[in-house]
């Protein structure tokens, strides 16, 4: 028995590294493209589009342990949230990226042009890197829900800012879910211009086109 459960995990192990060593191949390569439109709805089926408030997280959270995930206990939140915070700071040390604690939760801050090519709307081969290493992060800690948050600048109309911050918050969670992190975690909403972090400057309208992804516990 004892020999069987070693190849067990040796296998399981040799999986693990394949995987992650292909996706860093991938990344190295140019290689993550994102998927045809028609293909969104089914890769993100499970999440939810919009704001992740407390009540919409009550009402997800009966599908999120149905999904086989676990939920932490109030005694342990504070430590386990602290380390995922620790675990980020130490991974995506960029340019165009912060990392706070927001009361319970961790909020990540990245600028589009630290993620995606400046001239159209795909994941730039550094962007991939940053939200490879992101994934890796968030499949770890995996008992808790997430928001990913597109924002756009005042340079376009209401419409149009809602459309192109949302579609960059969709470009995100695909390649997200992609990457081991479950739908069924996240909350996907575009809020257009609102809650500007700068001025309508040229450098202030390149910070308040940004992600931003809030990462609450979730617990039992």
């Amino acid at each position: 028995m004892s020999i069987l459960k070693n190849k067990f995990f040796k296998r399981v192990y040799l999986c693990s590294m394949l995987y992650a060593l292909c996706s860093v191949m991938l990344v190295a390569c140019g290689g993550y493209k994102t998927p045809e439109r028609g293909a969104w709805n089914t890769i993100l089926k499970g999440s939810s589009f919009g704001a992740m408030t407390e009540t919409a997280k009550m009402a997800k959270k009966p599908l999120y342990l149905d999904a086989g995930h676990k939920t932490l206990q109030p005694n342990e939140t504070a430590a386990y949230m602290a380390l995922l915070e620790q675990e980020l700071s130490d991974t995506m040390r960029k340019t165009g990226i912060q990392i706070t604690r927001i009361g319970g939760d961790v909020l990540v801050v990245m600028i589009r042009d630290a993620f995606m090519e400046r001239d159209e709307a795909e994941i730039s081969e550094i962007g991939a890197e940053t939200l490879g290493a992101l994934s890796r992060v968030l499949f770890k800690f995996d008992r808790t829900f997430i928001e990913i948050a597109g924002y756009s600048d005042a340079s376009l109309d209401q419409n149009a800012a809602t459309r192109f911050s949302f579609d960059m918050a969709e470009r995100v969670a695909l390649f997200m879910a992609q990457h081991r992190v479950k739908p069924i975690r996240m909350f996907v909403i575009g809020r257009g211009s609102a809650r500007p972090i700068s001025d309508q400057s040229t450098t202030g309208r390149q910070m308040n086109r940004r992600i931003e992804i809030r990462i609450s516990p979730v617990v039992k």
